[in-house]
């Protein structure tokens, strides 16, 4: 089955022929580094990291180049002001590129956390400012801009395709748009390549047109040209990207090289807290690492890869609970798995349990050819595990190979392409002395319950839950086990 591709420019999905045959180039907006991550940062990055991961597996050769935008732009409507670095470098008093530091290393740290692959390449937008003024004179050159005190816009009525991305007009989307008047601008949607720097703006860069900064748009058709060329596969980012963001790298790009700038347009749908669009505004913004307080990072993976990258995410203590619980039973299998391997003898693979595993293989492939549908993907995930938990629980002896193969099977589908199944746990049991000591803490747990010492009774429960290990207490005693 081939590999389709919902492709936001034609609004249609798409068998996915990339430019040059085994080779993937993609680009994907990143995170503006003036603050800590949340989960519309989550959502995006664990949606591409994914699709990457799947293309991997497919054999393409992929660059995968994400952007870090570390000089905060002000909106196309704004003229006056501080942009979003800035105002917060004065805010916490420290210099703007101090700032851009501190939250660049808590981004990637919670990227990390989240098993998402780093980027082949990560250019930051003030390393490619060259690149950039370069692009306005090649614009200007070819009489697509222009220049007024200092500043350099976009002419888009030159742009004969411009909405196409958006899939609206020039007159509508003039007419939906609340824009600022700028005397400058000769049409209301023409936006600004480059930004004169008033006094007292910090973030300034020498140019043709005097000492200015780069439009908000103009960063990403610079760094995707020059590590993946004019014309490339994937280009992806969030919904609200669309427009202006995208709609206006578009039109640059195509105006100033005469070709077609992105093959596939992919972009994931936002995230929603209790039913209402995430906001600051609203109070009702979770960062990454207020979510990693309450929840595991694995579980915030997995419960944004139940719902489909082009669906909307409703985050709730309820939804993340119900994650939670999905995932430890998923994980349970793979466990008992892995224990049965440690004494597994080799024989002759059981021919019936082999089918089963293709079986199951070809519906984990046919929802990732469908447009990268990690839900259903996830759902034949879950069918392969009750399958392998009604051989396991069958009392026969499974052979060596066949356990390898099962195992196999969720380290490459669980674990190499979603990401939500770890390798082997680091803490074995039976080393150290490390199986004598949980049974000790139990039996401290056990005491302390008798003498009706609850607090102290749960908060060893939940230190041995931060290791990874899992009470369960039955009316003939309390078990334990391992958490992957």
């Amino acid at each position: 089955m081939d590999l389709k591709v919902y492709n936001t420019l034609t609004r249609e999905k798409e068998v996915f022929q990339p430019l040059h045959e085994g080779m993937v180039g993609i680009y994907v907006c990143g995170p503006t580094v003036y603050d800590h991550p949340h989960l519309g940062h989550a959502k995006s990055y664990v949606s591409f990291d994914v699709i990457v991961r799947y293309l991997r597996y497919l054999n393409y050769k992929v660059r995968y180049v994400q952007n870090i935008t570390d000089v905060g732009h002000l909106t196309d409507n704004a003229d006056q002001g501080e942009d979003k670095i800035e105002q917060r470098a004065r805010l916490e008093r420290v210099e703007p590129m101090e700032l851009v530091e501190k939250y660049m290393r808590s981004y990637f740290e919670d990227m990390d956390t989240l098993n998402i692959l780093r980027a082949d390449i990560s250019p930051r937008a003030t390393g490619h400012i060259p690149e950039q003024i370069e692009l306005v004179e090649k614009l200007l050159e070819k009489g697509f801009a222009y220049e007024v005190n200092g500043s350099v816009y976009f002419d888009v009525r030159r742009f004969n395709r411009y909405g196409r991305l958006s899939g609206r007009r020039l007159d509508e989307l003039q007419s939906s748009v609340r824009i600022e008047p700028n005397p400058e601008k000769r049409y209301p949607l023409d936006f600004a390549l480059w930004k004169k720097a008033l006094p007292g703006h910090i973030m300034r860069w020498k140019s043709p047109w005097g000492e200015g900064f780069p439009g908000w748009h103009l960063e990403c058709s610079a760094m995707s040209m020059r590590y993946l060329g004019e014309t490339f596969d994937i280009h992806g980012g969030g919904l609200e990207n669309v427009f202006p963001h995208h709609e206006c790298e578009i039109a640059q790009s195509e105006a100033a090289n005469e070709k077609p700038f992105v093959r596939y347009w992919i972009h994931n749908n936002m995230v929603n807290v209790g039913g209402q669009k995430m906001s600051k505004s609203l109070g009702n913004f979770v960062t990454l690492k207020g979510a990693f307080a309450m929840h595991p990072p694995m579980v915030v993976r997995f419960f944004i890869l139940n719902s489909h990258y082009r669906s909307p995410l409703d985050y709730t203590k309820e939804a993340l609970e119900a994650a939670a619980s999905g995932l430890e039973h998923l994980l349970i299998p793979v466990k008992a798995v892995r224990e049965r391997l440690r004494h597994a003898k080799e024989s002759t693979p059981e021919e019936t349990i082999l089918e089963k595993i293709n079986g199951h293989k070809g519906l984990f492939l046919k929802a990732m050819d469908d447009d990268f549908n990690t839900a259903e993907a996830l759902a034949a995930l879950f069918q392969f595990s009750r399958e392998v938990n009604i051989i396991l629980g069958s009392g026969q002896e499974v052979s060596r190979q066949a356990l390898s193969e099962i195992d196999s099977f969720y380290r490459t589908f669980g674990g190499e392409i979603l990401g939500v199944v770890a390798e082997a746990p680091s803490i074995k049991v039976d080393e150290k002395g490390e199986e004598s000591l949980i049974k000790l803490l139990i039996e401290l747990r056990e005491r302390l319950r008798q003498a009706r010492q609850w607090q102290l009774a749960d908060e060893v429960r939940g230190r041995l839950g931060d290791l990874g290990v899992v009470l369960e207490d039955k009316p003939e005693g309390t078990e334990w086990r391992r958490r992957l």
